[in-house]
């Protein structure tokens, strides 16, 4: 039976065979038999890591040490409330901060802390409950990158791209599905890194046809995990 550590947009684990392209950390929420237990997080920083990264090799769900969960893609994981992490993305992470201190007005040259980032998302992802926080807006006011569910479909959460809606899966997205700009949706992804996503961080997407619109280094291109 597959695991129950893949990641939706809804921030919930499902046992899923299809396998992702990004990998997430969250802390170790499994006991020293490997099961997952209801804890959903043990830290504030929710991290996007790549599958490969130096050669290192992981036992999965291995006792005392973190729990790997895996996404679609980039965009699955910010809906999640991840965000790239600084040591094997970098690039994304400096990218990241960037949007990050022109969508909170900060100066270029401000001090930014990974910590701070943390804490300031952790506050917009989840609520007391440890239930995700969403909220409502125009999905003409939205950037690309945003997870959203329509009214009455609750259960069917679609990213925006290019002005159109695609239905996600584990395994990827559906065709494009028109419907009224002006329509009020409600918005998965975190105001923090909707925010960060309109300031120009493009999130990697692995939807077809999107061309050069990618993402530097996106989630799509990152190689099979190293993982046994």
């Amino acid at each position: 039976m597959p695991r129950p550590n893949r990641l939706t947009p809804f921030g919930t684990f499902e046992p899923v065979p299809a396998r992702g392209t990004v990998m997430g950390n969250r802390g170790c929420l499994h006991d020293r038999e490997g099961v997952l237990g209801t804890k959903r997080y043990r830290h504030k920083n929710w991290i996007i890591c790549r599958l490969e990264f130096k050669d290192r090799r992981r036992t999965i769900n291995a006792p005392g040490l973190y729990t790997e969960l895996f996404a679609l893609d980039e965009a699955t994981m910010m809906a999640a409330g991840h965000r790239p992490c600084a040591e094997c993305q970098r690039k994304r992470y400096d990218l990241f901060k960037v949007a990050w201190r022109q969508a909170h007005g900060l100066p270029s040259d401000a001090h930014l802390s990974a910590s701070e980032i943390d804490a300031h998302l952790h506050t917009a992802r989840i609520d007391r409950l440890g239930r995700q926080i969403r909220y409502q807006a125009r999905l003409c006011d939205l950037p690309d990158g945003s997870f959203v569910t329509l009214p009455g479909v609750s259960g069917q959460p679609l990213i925006l791209w290019d002005g159109t809606l695609h239905a996600w899966g584990h395994e990827g997205y559906w065709p494009p599905q028109k419907t009224r700009t002006d329509l009020v949706v409600t918005v998965l992804t975190p105001l923090p890194l909707v925010r960060v996503m309109e300031a120009g961080y493009l999130p990697g997407v692995l939807l077809p046809g999107i061309g050069s619109r990618r993402a530097l280094n996106p989630a799509s291109s990152m190689p099979t995990a190293a993982l046994r």
